[in-house]
């Protein structure tokens, strides 16, 4: 299995669109290693295996936004017909659809990579709400350095001494 798929690529192909974690037909298909047409006539067969919030086609404009943003379409593919988009619902539901031992390794390398995805991102947002609590901690403490500074001014006025004038900085040219 680990010949097959890498991980990490299927991290790469899972977009947000609509507000939805989705992969597209084609990156789907190369995974089953199908045809995007033949993974599409499977869906079509069973469409009522796929409600709208299991797979979804895409507008022109964010196929446009798609290509433009991450070059994950290329000029000339899907110019007849707009890709579909797959949640990871429907991602789940396409292993009832193509049956075989591949689609269903496959399958579980998919949910896997979305399980990893919802992690990482459950992480960050941790981070960053770590980050945001700090951030009001520093702003008490700067606002309490400042006074402390103040402070030490007032019981010792600093005297500093004149700046004496530098010399040039670096290196100079060898002389002739």
């Amino acid at each position: 299995m680990k010949e097959i798929i890498v991980p990490e690529a299927i991290e790469h192909k899972i977009f947000i669109i609509r507000g939805h974690r989705v992969m597209l037909d084609q990156d789907l298909a190369k995974l089953y290693r199908v045809t995007t047409g033949n993974l599409n006539k499977a869906v079509k067969r069973n469409l009522e295996r796929f409600p709208e919030d299991f797979m979804f086609q895409l507008t022109k404009d964010e196929e446009n936004s798609l290509r433009f943003q991450f070059g994950s379409l290329k000029r000339g593919q899907h110019a007849k017909y707009l890709p579909y988009a797959f949640t990871e619902q429907g991602v789940a539901m396409l292993s009832s659809v193509l049956r075989s031992k591949l689609a269903i390794q496959v399958n579980i390398a998919i949910m896997r990579a979305f399980v990893r995805l919802k992690q990482v991102l459950a992480t960050h947002k941790e981070l960053a709400e770590k980050l945001k609590e700090l951030e009001g901690e520093v702003g008490n403490h700067n606002k309490l350095i400042i006074e402390i500074f103040e402070i030490i001014k007032q019981l010792t006025p600093l005297q500093l001494p004149p700046l004496k004038p530098r010399g040039p900085i670096g290196f100079g040219k060898p002389n002739d």
